[in-house]
């Protein structure tokens, strides 16, 4: 299990809700980081302590060197149910989290 930021029972994500660029969605396609960029505790921490974007893009730059950091300019935290099944999906660099338990999913 990568490494995680947790606070009463709950998982920090990181992701991008702002049109434009997005975070997660444009680095694990494009960078192969996988899922550990939306898990960083450490950024994660930056964000939710209002850090300075140049303070946010330095420890990106450190810690994943090539990420594409546009989409952090919109960055936000959001603290899910340790255990809860989701996705982030993206529509022109805006991203969102899907449920898959609030979700009518279809099985084959």
């Amino acid at each position: 299990m990568t490494n995680r930021l947790i606070r009463d029972g709950h998982v920090a994500i990181i992701y991008s809700p702002g049109f434009g660029a997005g975070w997660s969605t444009w680095n694990i396609e494009d960078n192969g980081y996988g899922q550990d960029l939306i898990f960083d505790p450490g950024l994660a921490d930056l964000i939710l302590n209002g850090k300075s974007q140049d303070q946010i893009e330095a420890y990106v730059a450190l810690k994943w060197p090539g990420a594409y950091t546009g989409g952090l300019q919109e960055a936000r935290v959001e603290w899910i149910p340790i255990g809860t099944e989701f996705k982030i999906t993206e529509y022109d660099g805006s991203e969102s989290l899907q449920f898959r338990d609030s979700d009518e999913w279809i099985t084959a």
